[in-house]
């Protein structure tokens, strides 16, 4: 979600502190002759006014993990200490509360790789290397200093000003660790800040090295960029920054207006990024985002002009959610029961709106709950985030439409029971009937079955479905097994 920033406690830090877990921690640190912080994302969202944060970094000058180690004795039932060796960090969880522990460092950067090479620093050190002054702000545990807030990079007015801005030159910040502008753009997003426009620019310049990152790290700041309240700001920002073609190159793809013999097609980029931003309005629901913002990806591979009905994007949906599976393996997103529902909801997109432009038949209705299943809602959450014209009358129309079109769902639904559909008739139960082994015409009677019910010859009931059953059979040259059958049959 978006933060939304009322006021700044600038002037009321220590208050911060008030938590008796920071006295634990200044006085184990104190027994070992440690200085110590916290810093970071604790700091920054206590300034933002955003209540005290239940994840804690703290900054050890010197073993972190011992210093963890040390903590952990002095709470109450002696807490599991987890050691990260390999980035030398250590995590308490205390009461809802996350500690991390870290020894201060400082890093240098080889160019084909994000991973550091680190080497013990100063807590100065510590806070030249992390990615945005908002974020390398702390504040004292120590004895001498207790409360005092460190901030050298001046991140209090960046707070102040909504600014993201880098504690050293932006191309070093960038180059060495190329997710920070994925970073720097979902916190811009997030907080409604602007990024510095040097920044901005270097953002630009390096935007071929986020190449090295991993399509789980891009992914992680893609969903958070999709979960804030206007997801649209960060995919301009991407899209203004050229890092989106690196990412998302689908959507790249749809931008754009062609013209030809005087008839144009909207530009699919923008729509879609208006989509987003109406579906994140009504649901939070983070796969049912990646659905609005991929839901037109197969227009760029089907627009085809015709002169006597202009442009046609024919079979878009069908070609997008195959899309969505090669965009979802190139991320490396799990190819799951999630793929399948962002498959689900592109490939049906359209259903809903051919149904609001026609006369609505209970049919066309059973048959669209039925192929939709448990996600007819979601799919009209989505469709009706599709509504992006400007013109006031179209758009009442569009959604008095669609609100006939749920209406009629509820009313089907209630009567016909089709969603997420079980045939009344099983396959066993044919087998019994004519005495068969499984075979072609089970097939061909389940799928009669089910025809008659979704085009209303039927209702969705055990008794008119064994009629028609016997009714296919003798059709397909089938004897019923027991004089019980036949009387039916004849009947």
């Amino acid at each position: 979600m978006t933060i939304k920033i009322e006021h700044l406690n600038l002037k009321d830090h220590k208050v911060a502190l008030d938590n008796p877990i920071f006295k634990l921690v200044a006085e184990a640190a104190s027994e070992m002759g440690l200085d110590c912080y916290v810093i970071g994302g604790f700091v920054r969202d206590y300034l933002l006014a955003r209540g005290i944060p239940k994840d804690i970094d703290i900054v050890a000058v010197g073993s972190g993990i011992a210093l963890a180690e040390k903590v952990a004795l002095k709470f109450q039932g002696r807490p599991r200490v987890s050691v990260f060796k390999n980035f030398g960090t250590a995590m308490i969880r205390h009461k809802g509360l996350e500690l991390e522990f870290v020894g201060a460092r400082k890093e240098s950067y080889q160019r084909d790789s994000r991973k550091p090479i680190v080497e013990n620093g100063t807590l100065e050190d510590d806070q030249k290397r992390r990615d945005f002054t908002i974020n390398t702000m702390a504040i004292s545990l120590n004895a001498t200093d207790y409360g005092n807030l460190i901030d050298p990079f001046d991140g209090q007015n960046d707070l102040k000003n909504k600014l993201i801005r880098t504690p050293l030159d932006p191309n070093i910040t960038y180059s060495d660790d190329p997710l920070r502008m994925m970073r720097a753009i979902r916190f811009a997003t997030q907080l409604e800040f602007e990024i510095h426009i040097e920044s901005l620019k270097s953002i630009a310049n390096n935007k071929d090295r986020i190449k090295i990152i991993s399509g789980e790290r891009i992914v992680d700041e893609l969903h958070k960029i999709l979960e804030c309240d206007k997801p649209s700001v960060g995919f301009s920002l991407l899209h203004k920054t050229g890092l989106l073609p690196y990412i998302l190159p689908e959507l790249v793809a749809l931008e754009g207006i062609e013209e030809i013999e005087g008839q144009r097609h909207k530009d699919n980029f923008w729509h879609t990024l208006e989509v987003v931003d109406n579906i994140a309005k009504t649901t939070d629901n983070l796969w049912l985002r990646w659905a609005a913002l991929l839901h037109d990806i197969g227009k760029a591979p089907t627009k085809k002009f015709h002169k006597k009905i202009g442009w046609t994007f024919h079979g878009h949906e069908f070609v997008g959610s195959k899309m969505v599976y090669k965009l979802f393996k190139r991320l490396h997103m799990p190819l799951n029961e999630k793929m399948k529902f962002v498959q689900k909801m592109v490939l049906m997109s359209s259903r809903p709106v051919i149904l609001s432009e026609d006369f609505i038949t209970d049919s066309a209705v059973r048959r669209l709950v039925f192929d939709a299943g448990d996600h007819v809602d979601d799919l009209m959450t989505l469709c009706e985030a599709d509504i992006t014209t400007k013109n006031p009358k179209k758009q009442k129309k569009y959604k008095h439409n669609f609100k006939v079109v749920r209406q009629k769902i509820e009313e089907v639904e209630a009567r016909d029971h089709v969603r997420n559909f079980q045939p009344p008739i099983s396959g066993e139960e044919i087998m019994k009937a004519f005495d068969l082994e499984p075979s072609k015409n089970i097939g061909i009677i389940k799928e009669a079955i089910k025809e008659a019910i979704l085009e209303g010859e039927i209702p969705n009931e055990h008794e008119a479905a064994f009629a028609l059953m016997l009714k296919k059979g003798s059709e397909l040259g089938l004897l019923p097994k027991t004089d019980k059958y036949r009387t039916s049959s004849k009947n």
